[in-house]
């Protein structure tokens, strides 16, 4: 399987992969950076991690001008796509997309020869993580007779290019969680390869419950409407432990109070509130892997000035004490290392 992508008007590749399309699980994850800068501030950086039958692409572009990428898989694949960045406009040959990428969205698709042009707009911060599979691949984590994803699959197995979904989706916070531990991963050798494909399995279960996840007639969300929830869920990511009230979240975005709760809802299968305790939660979990940091500590950097409050809101989340969890999380780190120096 051949991976290329390349600027338009340059013959420099961004990406140029090659890999066999078989499933080994004891082949080992090697990992390829790319940072490419000019004297007009324009920044190319893409992380590559890379096995036999799976490349993951972790990708930033800013350009100074408006530029065209084109990308290229020469055999069949299926891509899980994460977008994190709006008004990329796209055309993928033999699949019908939408014109304008969304802001934390994803998808999965197959194409059996990949054809895509992407125009990136001027001064803007792009970023997307592919997940690029062989057939073998994705039939090794998924079975191909699965009711989760059966028409998908019949497209497949016919050879015909198809989207998972008709539309991109937005990120539930589930699937925002797993692609930061995939961004930050630091393991290595042996331990990375199983920890990558296991976060690989834990996204897919996830895509595949937001397609199996039918929104009442009653919940349909104007596309307006929809634009003004994702901003909402931005404003709640960027600053979790400071975040608005209900009235003035709803002020921010310039949508009633009752249209956001219940729009919030049904597009992110989660209330406000429950939102706002799940990123500092997870967060807390994040801050528990480092030995140093206090329970005190994390309370005051997950936004609790009460360190009894904070207590209360992580069992209630995770069923035990942080005490419990930093004690635990602890004697798993002691472990792994172990076993990386027996591997």
């Amino acid at each position: 399987m051949k991976i290329n992508a390349t600027i338009l008007t340059s013959e420099t590749p961004i990406i140029k992969i090659q890999i066999g399309a078989n499933y080994y699980p004891k082949s080992i994850l090697t990992e390829e950076n790319v940072n490419i800068q000019n004297e007009d501030s324009e920044q190319i950086i893409s992380r590559h991690l890379i096995t036999d039958g799976l490349v993951l692409l972790d990708t930033q572009l800013y350009f100074s001008s408006s530029k065209t990428v084109l990308f290229e898989i020469d055999e069949e694949s299926i891509v899980m796509n994460f977008i994190y960045s709006s008004n990329v406009e796209t055309y993928i040959d033999q699949l019908e997309s939408e014109k304008f990428s969304k802001e934390n969205t994803h998808n999965i698709f197959y194409t059996n020869n990949f054809k895509g042009s992407f125009k990136i707009p001027a001064h803007k911060q792009i970023n997307y993580m592919s997940i690029i599979l062989s057939k073998e691949f994705y039939y090794n984590i998924i079975n191909e007779d699965w009711q989760l994803h059966e028409k998908f699959s019949k497209k497949i197995l016919g050879k015909q290019s198809s989207y998972l979904t008709t539309k991109y989706l937005p990120f539930t916070p589930a699937i925002q969680w797993v692609t930061s531990e995939i961004k930050n991963c630091t393991r290595e050798g042996v331990l990375k390869r199983i920890y990558i494909e296991s976060k690989i399995k834990e996204l897919l279960i996830y895509q595949l419950e937001t397609v199996d996840t039918k929104p009442l007639a009653s919940e349909k969300i104007s596309e307006e409407d929809f634009s003004k929830l994702l901003e909402a869920k931005k404003i709640l990511e960027n600053d979790y432990r400071n975040t608005p009230t209900l009235p003035e979240l709803s002020r921010l975005i310039s949508l009633n109070e009752f249209k956001l709760k219940k729009g919030f809802k049904a597009c992110f299968g989660t209330t406000v509130r429950s939102y706002i305790i799940k990123l500092r939660m997870e967060h807390a979990k994040e801050l528990f892997q480092s030995k140093t940091v206090t329970v005190s500590e994390t309370a005051y950097k997950c936004g609790y000035k009460d360190v009894s409050h904070f207590s209360a809101a992580f069992k209630s989340y995770y069923g035990f004490s942080p005490q419990k969890f930093k004690i635990n999380t602890d004697i798993i780190q002691f472990f792994l290392l172990a076993f990386s120096f027996a591997v």
